[in-house]
């Protein structure tokens, strides 16, 4: 056996797939499929998603996506949003939709 090499593994699409995102985000707002915080939410996913602010597709590490997805992770536990959502969940089993 050998361990996987960590090397750059991971191939991201870089700020065009981030934009067609961004617009598939969009139109989903406008028709009223998700609230303002749904946005802001799967705004960030995609960020992620397309490794941040590279400009175009490349091959990264996966301590790359990781280290993007912690930053963005923390960012979003300091908003009270986020936090109401987690509690409304534990408390209900369902999620909140603000």
């Amino acid at each position: 056996y050998a361990p996987p090499v960590n090397g750059d593994n991971c191939y991201i699409g870089g700020r065009d797939v981030r934009a067609a995102l961004k617009a598939g985000i969009h139109v989903l707002h406008q028709g009223g499929y998700m609230t303002d915080y749904d946005t802001v939410v799967s705004t960030k996913l995609a960020h992620v998603l397309c490794g941040g602010d590279l400009t175009s597709p490349q091959w990264v590490s996966e301590q790359y996506l990781l280290d993007l997805e912690r930053e963005v992770f923390v960012g979003l536990l300091s908003d009270q949003r986020t936090m109401d959502r987690i509690q409304h969940m534990l408390k209900t089993g369902k999620p909140l939709r603000n």
